[in-house]
């Protein structure tokens, strides 16, 4: 994987350098900091679409898994009788038993963290907010500490995860039915046929249409990179062992494999990274204020926190081949802001289907990066609002809410960590070969 990326003058070797010895040791600590590993989340909305099936069909899959002595007798039983459901599901009740163990989210806290973020609220609140997060108020939105519930393998795989991956594509990223993408698991056998007519409507889509499709493929990419990167290797003696899985990888991004779709999605995080980058340079302004501070209560922690965000902002000024967002809706007004429109609304759907994900630890970390690339996206898009802060007041022409900025940092710092893995997945293949 190398060589210049479509739409941008940028090279990935150019990133890779960049990101592993400026960006990735610094926002690695960044996201240890109090501030920056809790977030706010709802996990308990209902998805909007369809109907909730969840993995193995068992609603609140993954939130708490069923005490042994709940068990009914019968399925306990399971291989004996080889009559009964389980028996004959035997395999599909261990995936589901694993999955609900894997994807169970960790919502321990401790007494002072819940103390503290009393106090963050009533700090929070005494801003002046450009805008309010009406599931940040909700009874069932909880802080999840992220270092407790690390993104990786859960086995929620199958029709479930398909269909909320497929909706995006199908229904949010400008296509017609007629043109399948590749390797798509639900669409139609397509003959001989290896994508090449998904990839000519591609380049005849204008710019920001086909930035949309990359930017949410990069993520696709991104999250599968990070199953393959920690996953669940054997469990013995109940102790997992978590690592990378090269059969994995190579079965998601392998250029042969993949028919060359790997390598296309691989380069497609490299594009979302270098969108979410542009946005930190970007926003720099915004937290260089004094005004603005990392509340936690802890006044030495916050100032510290400061001192590396803006140290981080500064590395991402350095960078000398960033995305031109002024590329983007630049025709007639009209038309560029009937477009910029219907980009936010498609975005805005795409993070309404993250309600629908069947696994509470993958919806977490889908909700999360979906928030923080939609952060990125509205910094991108309001430039001359962040340029015309002052200095000693809130603003009401831009503002971000604190699970904004936790989303955008976490985002980022995956995105990261994924370039890394990409990293160590390279030399692991040379060693096997």
């Amino acid at each position: 994987l190398t060589g210049v990326l479509d739409d941008c003058l940028c090279d990935i070797e150019s990133i890779d350098d960049f990101n592993t010895f400026k960006i990735f040791p610094k926002i690695q600590k960044l996201q240890e900091r109090d501030y920056f590993r809790y977030y706010k989340v709802n996990l308990k909305r209902p998805c909007p679409f369809w109907a909730d099936d969840g993995h193995c069909s068992i609603k609140d899959c993954h939130v708490e898994p069923c005490p042994e002595s709940k068990i009914p007798v019968g399925i306990k039983a399971g291989s004996s009788n080889k009559y009964s459901k389980a028996a004959n599901n035997s395999k599909e009740l261990e995936d589901c038993e694993q999955a609900n163990k894997l994807g169970a989210v960790n919502s321990t806290l401790s007494n002072q963290s819940k103390e503290a973020f009393i106090d963050w609220a009533r700090y929070d609140d005494s801003q002046d907010h450009f805008c309010e997060l009406d599931d940040e108020r909700s009874p069932d939105a909880q802080y999840v500490d992220l270092l407790l519930n690390p993104e990786r393998y859960t086995g929620y795989k199958g029709p479930s995860a398909w269909r909320v991956w497929n909706s995006i594509y199908e229904e949010n990223c400008f296509k017609p039915r007629s043109v399948y993408r590749p390797l798509n698991p639900l669409a139609p056998s397509r003959g001989g046929d290896d994508g090449e007519s998904f990839y000519t409507w591609l380049e005849g889509l204008c710019l920001e249409k086909r930035v949309f499709y990359k930017l949410i493929s990069g993520l696709h990419a991104s999250i599968n990179l990070h199953l393959c990167a920690n996953y669940l290797l054997e469990e013995t003696w109940g102790k997992p062992r978590w690592g990378p899985n090269v059969k994995e990888f190579t079965r998601r991004f392998d250029p042969i494999e993949t028919k060359g779709e790997g390598p296309r999605r691989l380069k497609n995080l490299y594009f979302l990274y270098l969108i979410e980058l542009r946005a930190l340079s970007k926003v720099a302004p915004y937290f260089e204020r004094s005004v603005v501070d990392l509340y936690t209560g802890n006044g030495h922690e916050d100032a510290e926190s400061k001192a590396l965000l803006l140290e981080i902002f500064r590395d991402t000024k350095s960078f000398h081949m960033h995305f031109d967002e002024k590329s983007m809706f630049a025709g007639d007004k009209k038309g560029a802001k009937s477009l910029k429109e219907e980009f936010r609304l498609h975005f805005k759907n795409i993070s309404r289907i993250m309600d629908c994900v069947g696994c509470d630890k993958c919806r977490l970390w889908g909700k999360l990066q979906t928030q923080g690339l939609g952060t990125a996206l509205k910094i991108l898009f309001s430039e001359k609002e962040i340029q015309n802060l002052p200095e000693n007041s809130p603003s009401k022409g831009f503002q971000l809410t604190r699970q904004e900025i936790v989303a955008l940092v976490n985002a980022f710092g995956r995105l990261s960590t994924s370039i890394k893995e990409l990293q160590n997945f390279k030399v692991l293949l040379q060693q096997t070969r």
